[in-house]
């Protein structure tokens, strides 16, 4: 079996591939999460690669991005920050219209270029 840290990519991979599913179907915000998802669990491998230890139970990407002791340029960490406050919105939607509306086809085709970006950095990281 692969090491922890390859298992964490390919599982980042694969829900990168849910997200651009995800929105080829419509389900925008459920696109965002799966972006939220995959970043969260390259982080995780980052982590796992770098510290030589399991990673915390926690969906805070900046926490995670922290601990690594790693740092992507200014734009990279600003779109980590605002991806990072989608979790729980579209973790546990408060209204199904409201989300829908807040997460459009075209903001969420943004959002999965941008996670495509990240994952490639953290990935240039291990």
């Amino acid at each position: 079996m692969s090491e922890r840290h390859e298992e964490w990519l390919k599982q980042a991979d694969y829900d990168m591939d849910t997200a651009e599913a995800m929105y080829a179907s419509g389900r925008y915000f459920y696109a965002v999460f799966m972006c939220h998802l995959s970043i969260e669990k390259a982080l995780k491998g980052l982590h796992h690669k770098v510290l030589n230890e399991v990673p915390p139970k926690t969906h805070n990407l900046l926490y995670l991005l922290n601990k690594t002791g790693k740092k992507p340029e200014q734009e990279l960490e600003k779109f980590i920050t605002k991806l990072n406050t989608a979790s729980v919105a579209t973790r546990y939607p408060d209204e199904l219209a409201k989300i829908q509306a807040a997460y459009t086809e075209g903001i969420t085709k943004e959002i999965i270029r941008k996670s495509k970006e990240v994952l490639k950095w953290l990935k240039t990281q291990f």
